[in-house]
């Protein structure tokens, strides 16, 4: 281990090879090992004896049940390393999750649009440099403009990705919703494909637990849109042409549905990530 090198994590767990030089395995099987996880490595000791650099790892995804030993673990991480994909299950999937996030992005710098939208408006903000840091929470980006951007994972409410021009360059470039001081916002983030691929796979994984999968009528998504649009909750029924008992009881149903969250009185209401996301497939029908 070299003097820069940190060790992350140390664990149980176990591995199974389930390609080999662009060949399916089959009849491949799990090894139990101990996983040492650092800022340059994982490291599967164990009969066989596994290092992979994390950089020369191009992707990773969370399921490739090359097998029924495979399917039968609910939980690891399969990692794409040239023609290899090697799956890798903790005895503590999700910290063992977290910790290689860290290991991965923690101190990389990133290009970062922040904001590129806010309220749904297009804003006039430069790619900036940024720094970033990944906690159990958040993903935080400290900006060589003195910002400090702080995407919660809990509040994630869209994402998309897309490959752009980026300061002379294509990129992939990771577009994810979420809020600050109660507002809608949009983060582009653009680095080199390892940072990229975990980046993406990271906020992908929190979006979808945030999934709103919601039997909406067409009045409650025109409430929500105009909530998102920073219209005030009190003006909701003209602006919507409803009465205010109507108003009342739509957002009792969305405060029901955690759509809205109460911020005082019951009728002053703030979307939540699942509403944000309501809006942003709304907004993507029209």
């Amino acid at each position: 281990m070299s003097d820069t090198e940190k060790k992350i994590a140390d664990t149980k767990g176990q591995f199974l090879q389930a390609v080999s030089q662009g060949q399916r395995l089959t009849d491949a099987e799990w090894r139990n090992c101990r996983i040492v996880l650092t800022t340059e490595r994982v490291a599967l000791l164990g009969d066989d004896k596994r290092q992979i650099s994390l950089t020369d790892i191009d992707r990773i995804a969370d399921r490739f049940d090359v097998n029924q030993q495979s399917a039968g673990v609910s939980d690891y991480v399969a990692l794409y390393v040239g023609e290899d994909v090697i799956l890798v299950s903790a005895s503590d999937h999700g910290t063992f999750e977290t910790d290689f996030y860290r290991a991965s992005l923690d101190g990389a710098i990133v290009l970062v649009q922040h904001p590129a939208l806010k309220g749904g408006v297009v804003q006039s903000a430069e790619w900036t440099k940024g720094r970033l840091k990944v906690t159990d929470e958040a993903l935080k980006l400290a900006m060589a403009d003195g910002q400090a951007v702080v995407i919660d994972r809990a509040d994630i409410g869209d994402l998309a990705v897309e490959e752009k021009q980026v300061s002379g360059e294509e990129r992939t470039v990771i577009q994810v919703e979420h809020s600050e001081e109660d507002i809608s916002v949009e983060t582009h983030l653009a680095g080199e494909e390892f940072h990229a691929t975990v980046l993406r796979t990271m906020l992908e994984e929190s979006a979808e637990q945030n999934q709103a999968d919601l039997d909406l009528s067409s009045t409650e998504k025109r409430v929500i849109m105009a909530l998102h649009s920073g219209v005030s909750p009190f003006d909701i029924p003209n602006f919507v042409g409803i009465d205010v008992e109507k108003t009342e009881e739509i957002f009792d149903r969305l405060i029901e549905l955690d759509v809205i969250s109460v911020l005082r009185e019951r009728t002053e209401v703030n979307l939540t990530t699942k509403g944000r996301r309501v809006a942003g497939e709304r907004m993507g029908e029209q």
